[in-house]
């Protein structure tokens, strides 16, 4: 008599980057601020962006939904997560909203044409880059690539919390039967080099874990350290935008700019540099 075959767990059966976009991902607010920085310095909305470390391209797609003249280009080198966009999201875009999308997978260290109005590295993306003289080498690229006027807008992370190993911050991303919890893992910080050592993990509902579904093997930079590091690669000026909270110290999805805020041992702000 033939063996039953072993039904499949959620996570044999779940999609790592679906999972992804739904617990770390957030096109519309990436798009929301991206235009907000951009105002803010002058006085007028953006028309193209420059994704690099774009992965599945969301937030490329995103953009040229919110105007008939925008474009946008997304650069990577890794082929998996392009692949699943070009399958996932870019059919979500009608004719005319593809025609405004350029991918290239290549390194983000080289020249493209046209220029920029905003050139995002999200989601700490640029911390692959360990040493000064390689950070340095991807900023003066990033600037050959950017506009007269444009902005460069890149997140950061930290506070005392972030330095600590084996720490998991665990959130319930859906509830249900098709829910799961997403865990990010600090596995690893070397306070000597700042070479830190983060995954991605998903649970779900049946206790089946993804796990290690996304490693990051990075250098911890400072927010002092990367602004030092823009304004040697010729960029004007930078701004820290940092997001206010209420009175019970929930974030209230306001950024402003700030030079003075209060610690706080977990937190994650955004660099803006201008051309």
């Amino acid at each position: 008599m033939p063996r039953k075959k072993s039904k499949k767990t959620l996570a044999e059966k779940a999609d790592k980057y679906k999972c992804y976009l739904k617990s770390v991902q957030s096109p519309e607010h990436e798009v929301e601020f991206f235009d907000q920085a951009f105002q803010e310095e002058f006085g007028h909305k953006p028309k193209s962006l420059r994704e690099d470390f774009c992965g599945t391209f969301a937030v490329c797609c995103e953009w040229v939904k919110r105007g008939r003249k925008r474009t946008a280009t997304g650069v990577d080198l890794d082929p998996e997560p392009l692949q699943w966009g070009h399958e996932n999201n870019y059919p979500r875009l009608n004719e005319r909203q593809q025609s405004r999308i350029k991918i290239l997978e290549q390194d983000v260290r080289k020249n493209n044409r046209p220029r920029v109005d905003v050139l995002a590295a999200q989601n700490f993306s640029f911390w692959l880059f360990k040493t000064r003289a390689e950070l340095l080498d991807y900023f003066q690229f990033a600037r050959s690539n950017m506009a007269d006027e444009s902005v460069m807008i890149m997140d950061m992370m930290g506070g005392g919390d972030c330095y600590s190993e084996g720490q998991t911050d665990k959130r319930v991303i859906k509830k249900g039967k098709k829910g799961f919890n997403y865990h990010w893992e600090q596995g690893r910080f070397n306070p000597i080099t700042h070479d830190a050592d983060f995954y991605i993990s998903f649970k779900f509902k049946d206790g089946s874990k993804l796990k290690h579904a996304f490693e990051y093997h990075w250098r911890f930079w400072t927010i002092p350290e990367v602004r030092e590091l823009l304004n040697e690669a010729g960029f004007s000026n930078s701004y820290v935008y940092w997001e206010l909270e209420d009175e019970d110290g929930e974030d209230t999805g306001e950024w402003v700019k700030g030079e003075d805020v209060p610690s706080n041992p977990s937190w994650v702000c955004y660099i803006v540099a201008v051309r």
